[in-house]
């Protein structure tokens, strides 16, 4: 990094156990001094395998009772001990992102970049996206992130692209009961064509636990073009009397 980038102000990577990011702390603080500058080192964690924010708050090793994320590589539910004092004397901040942002980091880097990256590789674009480098008003400067990864399974991958355009307001999946005769699905077939969205899938089913004699349940797959556009796809529908829930979007 700091070849590459030598005028780098502030680094952002994921973070585990904490072995990566106590690693490069320890070079880029000590080139950073040799320097007489500052250069921030930021590490980011899933939300839902945070172990670090505790961690440091308590100034002890705090494990988690459970670990849930997308984000395998760093999903870890105890900092180890040496990382951990590493990072609670050299690193700047440890900050998490949502599921979601992990999503929305991924497609941004295939869309974007042309690069396939695994959701723990992602974080620190994630944490960009959701500008956690300036929500305390700091000034992230010349900023370098760490793609640490691009070990994804296809399944998982075609999972986090859909999580990750309905994150976007790019994939909407509704539900809705209609009355069992001929010309419901044509009216909303009509409204959701009239409000520029494309459907990509429907389910039709008169049997479950929640469907009256005479109801039929329909589950549509729209593509849409953000959360704007989502709404008023949703609105047009109301307006004509249906009343969507919304699954995924």
């Amino acid at each position: 990094i700091l070849e590459q980038v030598p005028d780098v102000d502030t680094i952002l990577m994921g973070v585990g156990g904490g072995g990566l990011l106590a690693g490069v702390a320890v070079a880029v603080k000590a080139r950073a001094k040799e320097l007489g500058r500052e250069i921030r080192i930021i590490g980011v964690q899933a939300e839902n395998a945070a172990a670090y924010p505790p961690s440091l708050a308590a100034d002890a090793l705090v494990p988690l009772t459970k670990v849930s994320t997308i984000a395998d590589g760093i999903a870890v539910g105890r900092p180890g001990q040496l990382p951990f004092s590493i990072i609670r004397e050299l690193v700047d901040d440890v900050v998490t992102v949502s599921e979601d942002s992990l999503a929305r980091a991924l497609i941004f880097l295939l869309e974007r970049s042309k690069m396939v990256v695994e959701p723990a590789g992602a974080v620190g674009v994630a944490a960009l996206l959701d500008g956690k480098l300036t929500e305390n008003g700091a000034r992230p400067g010349n900023t370098v992130v760490v793609l640490s990864g691009g070990n994804i399974d296809p399944m998982l991958m075609l999972k986090v692209i859909q999580r990750g355009l309905a994150a976007a307001g790019r994939y909407l999946v509704v539900r809705m009961l209609l009355d069992d005769r001929p010309g419901s699905l044509a009216t909303i077939s009509r409204i959701i064509a009239e409000s520029d969205a494309n459907v990509t899938g429907v389910d039709h089913t008169r049997v479950g636990g929640s469907i009256s004699m005479g109801d039929v349940a329909i589950t549509i797959n729209m593509e849409t073009k953000g959360d704007e556009h989502c709404e008023q796809v949703l609105s047009n529908l109301r307006a004509e009397g249906f009343q969507p829930q919304v699954i995924q979007g």
